[in-house]
C-alpha cells in the first residue's frame, strides 16, 4: 500500500502543528514564548499541555510515559509510568499532570557521576525541555528531559548543551548588534550529524563472541578481498540493505527526524544515514534515536547494525560527521560567506571567531572525540588523524591572506565545468575542492568536525565548539564595543588581522596522513594527542577549566566528574576486550588450532606409515607453524593475565588507562597477530567463528 510521506511524517511527534489544534489558544502562545524566548514555564501552563499531550498520546495508543534522558553512559535512559490513576471501584482513568510532565525522579546514584553522587545519595531529577518535541514510541510517551543531582549538578549531556547554547545565543547577539544588526535576538546552532555504520548477517554476529561483549572483532585474519577495488561506495543496494534502508526511513519520519540521504560507504557491509539540518539540542536527540533505531530495524530484517568505530581491521572505521553551522531569527546564516566573502564582514568575523576557538581549544575537540574504539580509527582509511586542523579551502584562504597582508583580493568568478561531452548539462565549479583528511572542514556554509566516532553523543563536541566560539566572540564584542559604524570595516579589518597572524597556525589544506604534516604541525606547536588516555588530562587543565566556569558551562566540581567517567568508561572498554579476547582464544580458538594440528599430523603419520618414501615436508612445516603459535599466544595469554591483575591495583583511574594503553593493548595487538596468522591456515568449517569473508560479504 502507497504511503502518504507527508502524513507520515512527525505523526508520532506533540509538535508545532498538534499542539495548536490540541491546546487552548492563550497555554499555546505562553508554551510558544517558553521555546522561544527560553522562559520558564509556570505550573498551570505545564498542567494544560500534560493534558491534551496525554488526550493526544492516548488517541495514538499510547498507555506509558517515560522521561526520556542522557546521561552519562553515552546511551539514553528511560523509566515508564502508566497514564493509570485507581478511582475505586475497582476501576481506573486516564490522567497525566503537569508535575509529572515537568518532573521526574531517577536514582541518580546508579548512573555514572564521577564521584558526584554516592549510593547513599541516590534522588536525582528529570526536567522536561519543552524545546525538543515529545514523541510516542513502543506505545509510551516519550518527553525529552535534563537530568541533574539533587544538588543540581548537571548529570547528563542535554544540561550542558543547552547552557553551551544559550551562551553562544547571547555572545553572538551582542556582537551581531555592536556590528549593527540589531534585528537579532536570538541565534540557534544547527547540526546535521551524518552517521555510518555496518550491517552484518544476524546469525553469524551471534556466533562471534567479540562483537556481541565488544562491538568489534578482536581476531580475524583478512579477507581475500576488502575495499581495495572500491566498489562499494554508492554501490547499487543489495535488496536485503535496500528493504532495511526504507523501512528505517519511514520509522524514522514518523518520529519527525528527517533522514535524507542513504547510501553505501566504502567498507564492505558499511553504510551511511544524513539527515537535513535541525537545532542542535533536539539533533542529539534525533540522533540518540537513530542509533536506537537502526539496532532495531536492523533485527526485523535478521541483521545487526554495529556502531562502533572499528568493528573490522583493514577497512574503514565508521565515523559520524558533526556539520555545524550557526543561524539567527531573522533567517541568517551566519557562516554563509555571499557571493563576496571578503567584503562581507559578518561573515569574517565569525569565521575567524571559529578559527580562533578551534585554535585554542583544539584539545578540548580532540576530547570531544576521545573514546577507546575511535583509538582504532583516526588516522585513516578516510578517518582525521588525531592532530586538530582547519581546512579553509583555497578561496578563504586566500581572503585571509590578502587581509593578513592588506592587499587587494580580486573576486574568483565562478568557473564553468568542463567535462569534455557536450550532451552534459552546464554546471558551476566549486570555489573550493574537499578534504577528507582534514579533522574541521569548511564546507560552503558549514563546517564539518570529521574526527567524531560512530558510536558518540554529537552532544559534547557542540558543547566544547558552541562555548569556544562564544568565548572568541565575547573578545572581539569586546575590541570592538564602542566603534562608530562609520569606523566599524576597519576596526573589523584590524581585527581579523591581527587574529590571523596568531591563529593561522591551525589552517591547513594539505593531506593531513603523510608524516611530513606531523612534522610541521609539532613545528606549529599544535597538540597531537594519539590517544585517549593521551588527551583527556587536558579536559581538567586551568585554562580549559576557566573557559567552562567562566560562561557557566560546567562547574570544577562537574569538570572532574566528566574526566573521572571518561577514564573509567575508558578502562572498563579496554578490560572488557582483554577477557573477552582471552575467552576466545582459551575456549574457542586454541581447540579448534590443536585439532587441526593434530588432524595434520594424524593424516601425515597415517600417509608415511602408508608409503614410507614420502617425507612430509609440508605438513612438518604446517603442524610446526600451528604448534609455534599455539606455545606463542598460550605464552602471551598468561602475560595478559598478569597484566589483568596489575591493572586492578592502580589507585588512579588515569595511571590504569595509561597502563591499558601502553601495555594491554599492546599485548592483545600481539595475540592477534599469532591468532590471525594461525586462522589463514585453518579451513573454515573448523574454525568455531565466522570469518571475515562471510561476515562482511554475506548479505
Amino acid at each position: 500500500m502507497k504511503k502518504d510521506i507527508p502524513t507520515l511524517y512527525g505523526s508520532m511527534v506533540f509538535n508545532d502543528k498538534v499542539m495548536r489544534n490540541k491546546l487552548p489558544k492563550d497555554v499555546y502562545r505562553a508554551l510558544k514564548r517558553t521555546i522561544e524566548n527560553e522562559t520558564h514555564l509556570e505550573l498551570e501552563v505545564a498542567n494544560a499541555v500534560a493534558v491534551a499531550m496525554k488526550e493526544w498520546a492516548v488517541e495514538n495508543g499510547a498507555t506509558h510515559f517515560t522521561h526520556w534522558f542522557q546521561p552519562m553512559t553515552g546511551f539514553t535512559a528511560e523509566k515508564h509510568d502508566s497514564f493509570i490513576t485507581p478511582v475505586g471501584d475497582g476501576e481506573v482513568i486516564m490522567d497525566f499532570s503537569g508535575k509529572e510532565l515537568v518532573k521526574g525522579e531517577p536514582d541518580a546514584s546508579s548512573f555514572p557521576s564521577g564521584g558526584l553522587r554516592a549510593t547513599f545519595e541516590a534522588r536525582g531529577y528529570t526536567a522536561w525541555d519543552p524545546t525538543s518535541p515529545a514523541f510516542i514510541k513502543d506505545r509510551t510517551l516519550y518527553i525529552p528531559t535534563a537530568f541533574c543531582s539533587y544538588g543540581g549538578e548537571a548529570l547528563d549531556k542535554k544540561t550542558p548543551l543547552l547552557r553551551s547554547m544559550e551562551t553562544l545565543s547571547r555572545e553572538a547577539v551582542k556582537i551581531l548588534h555592536v556590528l549593527g544588526n540589531t534585528e537579532v535576538t536570538h541565534v540557534s546552532t544547527t547540526i546535521g550529524p551524518e552517521q555510518e555504520y555496518f550491517l552484518v548477517d544476524k546469525a553469524l554476529y551471534e556466533k562471534r563472541r567479540d562483537l556481541i561483549f565488544c562491538g568489534r572483532t578482536l581476531i580475524g585474519a583478512p579477507a581475500p578481498r576488502g575495499q581495495e577495488m572500491e566498489d562499494h561506495y554508492f554501490g547499487s543496494l543489495k535488496p536485503r540493505i535496500a528493504a532495511y534502508m526504507h523501512e528505517l526511513d519511514e520509522e524514522l519520519w514518523k518520529l519527525g527526524i528527517p533522514a535524507k540521504t542513504k547510501h553505501n560507504e566504502v567498507a564492505p557491509a558499511q553504510h551511511e544515514l544524513a539527515p537535513v539540518f535541525s537545532t542542535a539540542n533536539v539533533a542529539v536527540d534525533h540522533n540518540q534515536l537513530t542509533m536506537e533505531i537502526m539496532k532495531k530495524t536492523a533485527e526485523k530484517h535478521g541483521l545487526v547494525c554495529l556502531l562502533h568505530e572499528k568493528p573490522f581491521e583493514g577497512i574503514n572505521g565508521s565515523g559520524k560527521h558533526n556539520n555545524w553551522s550557526i543561524s539567527t531569527n531573522t533567517g541568517e546564516n551566519l557562516l554563509d560567506p555571499g557571493k563576496t566573502p571578503a567584503q562581507n564582514i559578518q561573515f569574517l568575523v565569525f569565521l575567524m571567531a571559529v578559527i580562533k576557538a578551534v585554535d585554542e581549544y583544539a584539545d578540548l575537540m580532540r576530547v570531544s572525540a576521545a573514546a577507546a574504539g575511535n583509538d582504532h580509527r583516526l588516522g585513516g582509511n578516510e578517518a582525521p588523524p588525531a592532530i586538530v586542523s582547519i581546512f579553509l579551502g583555497d578561496e578563504l584562504t586566500a581572503v585571509l591572506k590578502s587581509i593578513e597582508e592588506d592587499t587587494y583580493f580580486g573576486k574568483q568568478e565562478q568557473v564553468q565545468m568542463e567535462t569534455g561531452a557536450r550532451v552534459l548539462p552546464h554546471f558551476m565549479k566549486d570555489n573550493t575542492d574537499r578534504n577528507r583528511t582534514s579533522p574541521f572542514a569548511f564546507t560552503g556554509n558549514k563546517f564539518e568536525f570529521r574526527m567524531l566516532g560512530s558510536s558518540a553523543s554529537v552532544a559534547t563536541p557542540n558543547i566544547i565548539l558552541n562555548t569556544a566560539v562564544a568565548e572568541a566572540l565575547s573578545q572581539f564584542c569586546r575590541e570592538l564595543d564602542g566603534t562608530p559604524q562609520e569606523k566599524m570595516e576597519h576596526a573589523v579589518h584590524e581585527l581579523i588581522k591581527r587574529a590571523i597572524r596568531k591563529h593561522k597556525k591551525v589552517i591547513f589544506n594539505g593531506n593531513g596522513y603523510t608524516e611530513e604534516w606531523v612534522k610541521e604541525a609539532e613545528k606549529r606547536g599544535l597538540y597531537n594527542l594519539v590517544s585517549t588516555p593521551d588527551c583527556l588530562p587536558r579536559f581538567i587543565a586551568e585554562e580549559n577549566i576557566q573557559l567552562f566556569e567562566t560562561h557557566h558551562i560546567f562547574t570544577r566540581q562537574e569538570i572532574f566528574s566528566r574526566y573521572e567517567i571518561l577514564l573509567e568508561n575508558y578502562v572498563k572498554t579496554i578490560r572488557i576486550e582483554a577477557r573477552t579476547l582471552r575467552e576466545m582464544l582459551v575456549k574457542d580458538f586454541l581447540p579448534a588450532l590443536s585439532a587441526y594440528a593434530s588432524s595434520v599430523a594424524g593424516d601425515a603419520m597415517s600417509m608415511k606409515a602408508l608409503v614410507p618414501s614420502l617425507e612430509m615436508e609440508s605438513a612438518k612445516a604446517l603442524v610446526s607453524s600451528l604448534g609455534n603459535a599455539s606455545e606463542e599466544i598460550s605464552k602471551d595469554l598468561q602475560a595478559l593475565d598478569g597484566e589483568l591483575q596489575t591493572l586492578e591495583q592502580f589507585s588512579s583511574m588515569q595511571e590504569a588507562a595509561d597502563y591499558c594503553h601502553k601495555t594491554i593493548l599492546a599485548t592483545m595487538d600481539q595475540l592477534r597477530r599469532y591468532a590471525d596468522q594461525a586462522e589463514e591456515k585453518i579451513p573454515d568449517e573448523l574454525l568455531p567463528y565466522p570469518t571475515y569473508d562471510k561476515l562482511l560479504f554475506s548479505i
